[in-house]
């Protein structure tokens, strides 16, 4: 058996057959949904968006357990950040105030009903 080591500088010359074989595949692309005017829209804007520099406290465990994963824990954090964010949906507009969840301050003040 031949094995090859790859190397993606100088990638191996495909066979004459292996060429073929390329060639004669139809691609299938009846799987694929059209792309729609929000996919354009959305296209034309800059990737990956600027970062910007912020210092955040972390629970300790949180950041060793980042960190075991190897190099890259900020990246790491800004994914996961990233995934949170994508999943909420659009942001609430700024104008409808949020509902106040009580707090421990208001909770030890209030009097009993």
């Amino acid at each position: 058996m031949k094995r090859y080591r790859l190397n993606p500088k100088e990638p191996r010359q495909l066979t004459p057959a292996e060429a073929r074989r390329l060639d004669d595949m139809r691609i299938d692309y009846s799987d694929i949904p059209p792309l729609g005017d929000e996919f354009f829209t959305k296209a034309t804007q800059a990737w990956p968006p600027t970062k910007q520099q912020l210092t955040i406290r972390l629970d300790a465990d949180v950041l060793r357990w980042l960190k075991t994963h190897g190099r890259g824990y900020q990246t790491r954090i800004n994914r996961i950040l990233r995934a949170a964010m994508e999943s909420q949906g659009p942001p609430r507009s700024r104008s409808a105030p949020v509902p106040k969840k009580n707090t421990r301050h208001e909770a030890a003040h209030r009097k009993p009903a």
